[in-house]
């Protein structure tokens, strides 16, 4: 049976219908916004996965080329890997659907959201969030949901729901938000650096409109009447618990202590397994697995009860400290910029490469082909956490981290008109215990700085946690790895001394309040504040000299009609410009001229032949002119390449010429001053301007 809600969200008509296609999903969604159409499925195994403590979920966001008229390029043409868009989207759908499976749901269970029709508004993001929603939502799936995307911009103060690409482009702020009814789950953000009140006051619009359509499907739900599959949790004998718990809990209280997160995790591992040596029973197969469950059970016990009770944490520190902060520039010799920001147990090593417009990254997307001229790429080797395994492209996590930082540092990189340079950043994580991100952004800036870039504010980024039990409440700030893993909250907050520039908040538990939002934004910030002091010691500005090593660039504006002039009959002059300087030569359509070499004399050199192919005769101006052609009545001198005057008899010599070929010849090169340019253009020019003046006797008239 198909069924079908509707609602209007930013004057279009999101629709939800089921029951029509994909029928053998436990739960499929035919969702449309405008003419964006989205097919979302959920399915789960029949039978829990043996063996695991986890939930085994992939979700999956898919953009179909002929969802915008197109055909793949390559020379497959058909859809290949992911694109770096699918994966980010994929995982904004992921992060707020993960928490609100059951504890003890071990069942295999795929999400896949396919964007059949994109209409380039580009809400194929929060439409699919909330169409992978429903579809969970209605199937016998358990799920504590439903949640619901909506996107916001900002244009000239005034907020917009869901604002299309153009609104984007305008807009300086760009927030995707996921929700239930009752909480935010799920933030991701670049911004203009805003205040800390206009990013809550956008937090709340978001979820007024999440509360829409959350309430859409909770009807959808209704109407299709799925039971939900019961959720049997693997019960552990209470003897062997007590056991496990009165031989480790105080040895875990004595390990996590360790500030050393190495000598932490050794010590960790040796007490489980001495608890599980103990406590093996050959006759009962499970007593292994159930020993290392409630070893980790009182482990999130403790951590948590630490940091409640005695507002201590594994180093020591109090909640709103940061760990100690070191920062190097120049770390690299022949790199363009660069510098190790180190946090505690947490290093980045960012590297800046400058480039010319060749060096742009071509995107060829759902929503049109566009260029970036910004990029910055994360990596994560294994050796960053002390452990040996194989190295592999870049995961979800490496691509997703590289497009926060990226998202945090491009409101501060200079325009085109400033810094003509493509710009990309490489992060090489070189150790890590938490907020390895925002070590990049910082490591990011400081490299930016070292390579002589003229960015408009420094940028820090800093990762807050949550401990929540009950009414007990602690917000941290600079969390490690093990707050990030044993806490509820992973909350990144970028920006400048002025404002907010990146956020991305994952929420483990039910969701989080409003009040707790600007309780973290603020203590966010008081700690980014501390971070871009420490930072400023290194470097307070951008290095007024580029390094030796990166090209120069040299932008000039010419006339449009100018522009045939540099390229010359089927590119003839501009490749011998190119070729004589070696340099590299870009030209737009609007004028903008783009002069690229590593080395300052051959960019000087093709500077000045493009000006001097580009220059305009100005009145009054001298110039050593070429004598092109001799007529009765005068000669045609070529002052600049292409652009003759003409130089009447009357004008070449203080004397009376009676014949012009008296004077000068073709091929002679003569100081010729200009008169006059008229309505047509032409160019009259006087050669005995130049001249010095006749003293005494007597001179015949020149020839009129």
């Amino acid at each position: 049976m198909v069924h079908v809600v509707e609602l209007e969200i930013a004057g279009r008509t999101l629709r939800l219908e089921t029951g029509r296609v994909a029928k053998q999903a436990d739960g499929s969604i035919w969702a449309t916004y405008g003419d964006t159409v989205i097919l979302a499925t959920a399915v789960a195994s029949q039978n829990a996965k043996p063996g695991i403590d986890f939930l085994p979920l992939t979700v999956d966001y898919i953009e179909k080329a002929y969802a915008a008229g197109k055909i793949p390029g390559g020379y497959f043409k058909r859809e290949g890997r992911p694109a770096e868009k699918e994966v980010l989207t994929s995982r904004l759908i992921d992060r707020p659907l993960r928490p609100l499976f059951p504890e003890g749901y071990y069942f295999e269970t795929q999400v896949i959201a396919s964007v059949l029709s994109a209409d380039k508004t580009g809400a194929t993001d929060v439409v699919g969030i909330t169409a992978a929603s429903a579809a969970l939502s209605i199937s016998n799936i358990p799920f504590a949901g439903p949640v619901a995307g909506v996107k916001i911009g900002r244009v000239n103060g005034q907020f917009v729901v869901n604002p299309d690409l153009e609104t984007l482009e305008v807009s300086d702020l760009h927030l995707v938000v996921a929700g239930t009814a009752d909480a935010i789950m799920m933030v991701e953000a670049g911004a203009n650096e805003l205040p800390e009140a206009t990013m809550l006051e956008a937090l709340a619009l978001a979820h007024a409109e999440i509360k829409k359509i959350v309430a859409k499907i909770s009807e959808l739900a209704k109407l299709v009447g799925s039971k939900k599959r019961e959720v049997k949790v693997e019960a552990i004998d209470p003897a062997l618990a007590a056991k496990v718990k009165a031989m480790v809990a105080q040895p875990i209280r004595d390990a996590i202590m360790i500030p050393n997160k190495a000598a932490r995790q050794e010590r960790l591992d040796q007490v489980m397994a001495e608890a599980v040596e103990k406590l093996k029973n050959p006759d009962v197969p499970t007593t292994e697995r159930h020993v290392k469950i409630v070893f980790h059970g009182l482990e999130y016990t403790e951590v948590r009860n630490m940091i409640l009770e005695k507002r201590s944490r594994a180093d020591g520190r109090g909640p709103a400290d940061i760990r100690p902060i070191t920062c190097e520039v120049g770390a690299l010799p022949r790199a363009h910029g660069s510098a190790i920001f180190t946090r505690g147990e947490t290093q980045s090593l960012a590297v800046v490469t400058l480039g010319t417009t060749d060096d742009e990254q071509r995107i060829d997307a759902l929503e049109g082909e566009y260029t970036r001229t910004f990029m910055l790429h994360y990596n994560f080797p294994p050796f960053s956490v002390g452990e040996a395994r194989p190295l592999r492209t870049p995961g979800r996590r490496e691509v997703g981290h590289g497009a926060l930082a990226e998202r945090a540092l491009k409101p501060v990189i200079p325009g085109k008109d400033v810094f003509p340079y493509t710009l990309r950043i490489v992060s090489e994580i070189l150790e890590s215990n938490g907020s390895s991100s925002m070590a990049t952004v910082c490591g990011g800036t400081l490299a930016m700085l070292d390579a002589g870039i003229p960015i408009k504010e420094p940028v820090a980024g800093i990762a807050m946690g949550l401990i929540k039990e009950g009414d007990g409440v602690i917000i941290l700030s600079d969390i490690l790895g093990l707050e990030d893993h044993l806490g509820d909250m992973d909350f990144k907050v970028c920006g400048t001394k002025n404002g907010v520039t990146a956020l991305q908040m994952d929420i483990k538990i039910g969701g989080i309040t409003m009040a707790l939002m600007q309780q973290a934004l603020e203590q966010a910030r008081s700690g980014r504040i501390h971070i871009l002091e420490r930072m400023a010691s290194a470097l307070t500005t951008h290095r007024t000299n580029l390094s030796p090593f990166a090209p120069r660039i040299y932008t000039v504006k010419v006339k449009q009609d100018k522009i045939r002039d540099i390229i010359g009959q089927g590119g003839k002059t501009i490749r011998a410009i190119q070729a004589d300087c070696g340099v590299k030569i870009n030209i737009e359509d609007t004028g903008i001229v783009t002069i690229a070499s590593a080395d300052e004399a051959s960019l000087q050199k093709a500077k000045d032949m493009i000006n001097r192919l580009t220059e305009e005769v100005e009145i009054g101006k001298i110039y050593m002119g070429t004598v092109r052609k001799i007529m009765d009545f005068g000669a045609f001198v070529e002052v600049l390449p292409g652009t003759d005057g003409l130089v009447h008899i009357s004008q070449l010599a203080h004397h009376r010429v009676k014949a012009v070929a008296d004077e000068v010849a073709e091929g002679d090169q003569i100081m010729v001053k200009v008169l006059e340019i008229d309505r047509q253009g032409k160019i009259r020019l006087s050669r005995k301007e130049t001249m010095p003046a006749p003293t005494g006797g007597s001179q015949e008239p020149a020839a009129e």
